[in-house]
């Protein structure tokens, strides 16, 4: 654990991420805080809850908030991510706007920007991605000069960055740039503690990533996980259940697999990883269930922590 220097001096603060889906958010936390704090995958809006990541160094702390990507949706669920990203510029001391300069840009970069436009908190565009050669740079610029009404160099409070969040191109960078906004003062959090994400949310998520890694564009989007149960057994060992929901039988189908075979997989990766963070055995039990409208249902989602 890196120990905070000089109290004085300490700085301190709240860092939002903010992009389009698949602009490598959680990839950036998870490189900077070198462990698994946020799922990761290929599939856009990986993400559907605010994830809180604490980096300490002798400088001082950072709680870096990891938001859902910034989309067009028009059910409950998109609504909630949509409106999740926007609220976590409330209060920030920092904002990073990431965006993929290997893609270019479209309707929901537009929609980012624009709730930056008036935005009093220093702002680093990360230009990320750029290990893909960052095609499209020159476009973002545009568009923030276009929204803004001004050049980018005259933006107050604003900094470009090229960066990388798979290789680490320019990271130690972006940590310094940060620091260098925050404000004084103590930690936040305790040094022990590097996510704030509630226990069951955290499984949850470890078990949705393995289905999206396993079957890539197949039902991304239309499911979801609710973990029932999380008791402690004797000899460390953990029980728990949980629900994956679908919208149709034939999404059903394809979770379960031929044989089970999709199942058993995702049970054993999960369980495999769960051991690791829980410190001792895992019995995960995994019920797949049909929910036609779990995405517009109130009453569900907010059982699986979506706050409206």
């Amino acid at each position: 654990m890196t120990q905070l220097s000089n109290q004085e001096n300490l700085r301190s603060g709240i860092v939002s991420i903010v992009g389009r889906p698949n602009t490598g958010k959680s990839t950036l936390v998870n490189y900077i805080l070198k462990e698994k704090v946020a799922i990761v995958s290929t599939v856009p809006q990986t993400t559907r809850h605010q994830m809180r990541g604490i980096y300490n160094d002798e400088r001082g702390q950072i709680v870096f908030i990891d938001t859902p990507g910034v989309h067009l949706g028009k059910d409950k669920l998109d609504q909630f991510m949509h409106t999740s990203s926007l609220a976590a510029l409330d209060g920030a001391d920092c904002i990073i706007h990431l965006v993929d300069s290997s893609e270019a840009t479209g309707k929901e970069e537009r929609v980012v920007i624009e709730s930056l436009r008036n935005i009093k908190a220093p702002i680093i565009v990360g230009l990320n991605k750029i290990d893909l050669k960052g095609k499209y740079v020159a476009q973002y610029i545009e568009l923030w000069q276009e929204i803004k009404k001004k050049p980018v160099t005259e933006i107050e409070g604003m900094v470009l960055l090229p960066l990388s969040s798979k290789t680490g191109h320019n990271v130690d960078t972006l940590l310094d740039l940060i620091f260098e906004r925050l404000p004084q003062g103590p930690a936040l959090y305790p040094q022990d503690i590097i996510s704030d994400v509630p226990q069951k949310i955290m499984i949850a998520d470890i078990i949705r990533e393995k289905f999206l890694r396993l079957m890539r564009d197949e039902v991304p989007h239309s499911l979801a996980v609710v973990v029932d149960q999380v008791v402690p057994k004797k000899n460390k060992l953990t029980y728990i259940s949980a629900q994956v929901l679908v919208e149709r039988e034939s999404q059903k189908e394809i979770v379960i697999g031929k044989g089970g075979q999709i199942l058993k997989k995702v049970g054993t990766q999960a369980r495999e990883e769960l051991e690791e963070i829980l410190g001792g055995k895992v019995f995960l039990e995994i019920f797949v269930r049909l929910e036609k409208k779990w995405r517009e249902d109130h009453s569900l989602l907010e059982e699986m922590g979506y706050t409206f």
